[in-house]
């Protein structure tokens, strides 16, 4: 098992009768789904989604719906978190730029497949409870601030992969500069017919940024800036 778990406390990691009973028939809907990705399944069994919820929706937490989680944001499904990461395709040894942290349960997920995570949150009041939450799993390779991730200054250094919790007209430059050479970018782009959005993964090649379009999606439209709302 990887040695960062070792930091959780056994109270969260432990699952038993019905809650067990709903991992499993969550993650065997996310099979039958197409998501074949051993590590991303091991990760959303092993991380408690209720724990990342609000209390009031607590027994939503195993299904595959997206949920409010505050300042008018919502928690993707979990197929589609799932699908974002497959897409990144992240290894042990990367480092990891995640703009829109939400709750912080994406990037409790990365934490378990990257050497390093930093996610970056526009609402104040999101960032410091997805912080608050890491901390209470022991997650210490992944760092949740407060700022605007579309303008994020390049002594930060290069990513391996980026992932974008949003649909954006494309990914601005800002963004791509900061992609190291073979890197993936997975965002949302809202679609010219029928306005839907589509997860797209661009992957850094010699040659330029090589695109696929993966999967529709219910992302919300990325804001620049920074908001100290509280929702």
């Amino acid at each position: 098992m990887d040695q960062r778990a070792d930091h959780e406390p056994a109270r969260l990691e432990r699952q038993t009768g019905a809650s067990a009973q709903a991992t499993m028939r969550f993650l065997l809907r996310l099979r039958e789904r197409g998501i074949a990705n051993v590590a991303v399944l091991r990760a959303l069994e092993t991380l408690p989604r209720e724990h990342f919820v609000p209390h009031r929706h607590a027994d939503l937490a195993w299904r595959d719906i997206a949920l409010p989680i505050g300042c008018g944001q919502t928690m993707p499904e979990p197929y589609v978190v799932a699908r974002m990461m497959e897409s990144l395709d992240v290894g042990r040894t990367h480092r990891v730029l995640e703009i829109g942290a939400g709750n912080g349960f994406s990037a409790a997920i990365l934490s378990r497949l990257a050497a390093e995570v930093l996610s970056v949150e526009r609402f104040q009041a999101l960032a410091l409870a997805a912080s608050a939450r890491l901390a209470q799993l022991g997650i210490d390779n992944a760092k949740i601030v407060w700022g605007d991730g579309l303008e994020l200054p390049a002594e930060i250094g290069l990513f391996d992969r980026i992932l974008v919790q949003g649909v954006l007209k494309e990914v601005p430059a800002s963004i791509l500069n900061l992609l190291a050479a073979g890197g993936v970018v997975v965002f949302a782009r809202r679609e010219a017919i029928g306005g839907r959005a589509r997860l797209v993964r661009l992957v850094h090649k010699p040659e330029g940024f090589v695109e696929t379009r993966i999967c529709e999606c219910r992302l919300q439209r990325l804001i620049p800036g920074v908001s100290a709302a509280a929702g």
